[in-house]
């Protein structure tokens, strides 16, 4: 019986070891997300309200091709069919 707990007893602190060093490096990712993200966030603060990389007219006149569903190819040509000319 001696032979099983001590058996037992490495089990249980190779275990905790173990979870506190898995447990440590998820902290060290979740700290280095969040640094990410508010890096991301003062770029994306940066571009839209200095006027830097993403102009606001740029990114509407996008929107507007989608909501209006035009395709590149077909802008400025006539749009009524040919069999109806």
């Amino acid at each position: 019986m001696e032979g099983v707990q001590k058996l037992l007893v490495i089990v249980v602190i190779s275990l905790t070891i173990l979870l506190g060093i898995v447990g440590f490096q998820v902290l060290m990712i979740v700290i280095s997300l969040r640094k990410a993200i508010q890096r991301l966030n003062s770029i994306l603060e940066d571009a839209i309200l200095g006027g830097g990389l993403i102009r606001p007219e740029k990114l509407t006149s996008i929107i507007e091709i989608f909501k209006r569903n035009k395709k590149l190819g077909t802008f400025g040509q006539d749009s009524t069919p040919p069999s109806q000319k």
